[in-house]
This record gives structure tokens, sequence and C-alpha cells, in this order.
């Protein structure tokens, strides 16, 4: 059996705790990542998947963060999945990114629309594992429409089943998917609609099982999932308790 640490975490564009975006200090952005950087460190994760980090954005000190992050937690593998971007004099890059202690064999990002500025998407990276394909989707979907993220949603699994049509024959495990659904898994919205779809690959269980992920001071929501299928065992998974964001982070650990 291969054993596999993943951490899932929303890093609201490096900012911390300040609810406006462009009024952190460059300085301050770079403080807060390599505290970021360090708790990855303490973690201990083979996989980090980031929720709205941001490439070269002018409202978030205009330098690449994933980077910045790949040197100070000393991760050998990256990949971005950028949903945002505009040119000009106030330039955005931005969208999921992935750091690995594993190699990542394929990658693909898939952006739901054209907008500039607060499109959601998905990235979608393949990784090796003890010889094995591990497939892992970080996904993040639309913050104020149940509408919205439902159409997301079926584009999501349309495109899942083409991927697992093509490709299943070379996985161990069905996906894994995590990310910021930003709604809770326990009313009629997309987290649940996922949950009760990924039946059509096996069984699924959704974590963490109780615990609020959102805002990080006082949590009230649980907006941060990870769906492991069946064939993951002995698992273990936390809500880890920072001030490095408004969201916290999850932490699991499980076998294959």
């Amino acid at each position: 059996m291969a054993r596999l640490r993943l951490v899932t975490f929303n890093i609201a564009h490096g900012r911390g705790l300040n609810p406006i975006q462009g009024l952190t200090s460059q300085r301050k952005l770079r403080i807060n990542l390599r505290k970021i950087a360090a708790l990855l460190e303490q973690l201990k994760p083979d996989v980090v998947a980031l929720q709205e980090i941001d490439e070269r954005s002018s409202w978030a000190g205009n330098f690449d963060h994933l980077d910045y992050l790949r040197v100070h937690a000393r991760f050998p593998h990256t990949v971005f999945g950028i949903n945002n971007r505009r040119t000009g004099l106030i330039n955005l890059s931005y969208g999921n990114a992935v750091l690995s202690h594993l190699d990542i064999r394929a990658a693909e990002t898939v952006v739901f629309g054209q907008k500039r500025l607060g499109e959601k998407g998905f990235l979608y990276v393949e990784l090796e594992l003890g010889g094995k394909v591990v497939p892992l989707v970080n996904l993040h979907l639309h913050f104020g429409s149940r509408g919205q993220r439902l159409l997301q949603l079926e584009r999501l699994l349309t495109w899942l089943r083409e991927k697992h049509r093509m490709h299943r024959q070379h996985w161990a495990l069905p996906p894994i998917i995590c990310g910021d659904f930003n709604n809770p898994g326990t009313r009629d919205d997309a987290t649940a609609s996922l949950l009760s779809h990924l039946s059509d690959y096996g069984d699924y269980q959704l974590y963490p099982v109780g615990g609020r992920t959102f805002p990080s001071p006082l949590p009230q929501r649980a907006l941060d999932f990870i769906f492991l299928p069946a064939s993951c065992r002995h698992v273990k998974c936390e809500i880890v308790k920072t001030m490095l964001s408004d969201h916290l982070p999850v932490v699991i650990e499980f076998e294959i």
C-alpha cells in the first residue's frame, strides 16, 4: 500500500485576514506567504491543492505566489491552473495550483467561463505514487449563486465522464476531488450533488466529517472539502487552526 498526505487550502491571494483585496503591501504579502510555507513544512504534505493563488497580479504584489511558496516550502514540483487573466494597467492572473513532492505526470486546466475577473474553474493533475497514477481534481466553485455552482458542477461531471472513459485503465483509483466548494455539504447544493453523482465511479466519502472552515477567526460554515473514493483506507482528517487566510486548510492522510 502507498500512503498519501494531502492539504487543500484557499489562501485568499496571500492577503491574510485583510478583507479588501489590493490594500496589502507586497512586504506583508511576502511575510504571510512565508508563514504559509512554514505551515506547509510543519504539516508535511505530499501534495497541496491551493485556491485563489496569484501568478502575477497588481492587487497581490505583482509576483509569482506559487513560485515563492515552492522555494520557501521546498516543493520540487508545481503547476498553475489560471482561471483569470487580464493585461494592461491593472493586470491579473490567478486561479488554482498544486505543489507536490510527487512527480506530476500530466495537468489540465478547465475554466468555467470567459470572464477576466472572478472566474472559477478546476485544475486536474495526475500524480505518480509508487509507480501508480493518482488522479486529483482541485476545484473552486462560484461563491454567490447556487445556480452557477450547479452549472459548473455539470461541466465538471461531463469532463470527468470523458476523462474516465479515456484514462481509467491507467488510474490506481477514481479521481480524488478537493477544493473550495463555497457551499456546505448538508443542503441541496453542489457539494451534496457531486457526492451523489460520484457514485457512478464507486463509493465516495466526504471529508472533513463535521467541523467548519470559514471564516477562519470564528468558523461558521464548512466550505472546503475532500472527496475520497472507497479504495482509500485508514483515513485521518483534520481542519488546521490558523489565521493566514479567511479559510482554514484541511489536511487528510490515507492509504491507497
